[in-house]
């Protein structure tokens, strides 16, 4: 009997994890992951920032979205093949943090223009992350050893011969 390989040295795992280390390093990335890494931190301490740190409930959830916002950020930053499949949880955050005045009842003209603005921001980086992790998906699909028409099988040289089958080589 034998034993199966790990998947570790698996050719497809290689070259994906190869991708995704250039995806996270490109300058786009770096920029989206420091940024977010600013908003989720300013976010978390925004409601003494800006005065209105008697709101508790607000409080509480700018700093705790701020945080993980913060450390959504780092995972990008350091394992970006890890954690490109959760980057949907950025425009999430920044949706709550734009709503989150009115739901939490704290709605003051501070904390609005701070929540909007910041939410924004959060939107727009975690939508930056989610195209990152997008595109690097659908690029995945795209072996350059494979042909890019399934069906067009004149140039592979991995199929045998076949008599019966007239359409294959």
């Amino acid at each position: 009997m034998t034993r199966p390989t790990s998947l570790e040295h698996h050719p497809d795992l290689i070259e994906m994890r190869e991708r995704y280390e250039r995806a996270g390093s490109s300058s786009v990335a770096q920029t989206i992951e420091g940024l977010g890494l600013l908003a989720g931190l300013y976010l978390a301490i925004s409601p003494w920032v800006v005065g209105f740190n008697g709101l508790s409930r607000l409080t509480v959830s700018n700093l705790v979205t701020g945080i993980a916002v913060a450390a959504l950020a780092l995972a990008f930053a350091s394992a970006y093949g890890r954690t490109y499949g959760i980057s949907w949880v950025a425009p999430v955050i920044g949706i709550w943090t734009i709503v989150s005045p009115w739901i939490t009842g704290s709605a003051t003209r501070g904390s609005i223009w701070n929540n909007v603005v910041t939410g924004i921001v959060i939107l727009l980086l975690g939508l930056g992350a989610v195209a990152m992790g997008s595109k690097k998906m659908s690029s995945m699909g795209q072996r350059r050893d494979m042909p890019h028409h399934m069906g067009d099988t004149s140039n592979r040289t991995d199929m045998p011969h076949r008599p019966d089958m007239p359409n294959r080589p």
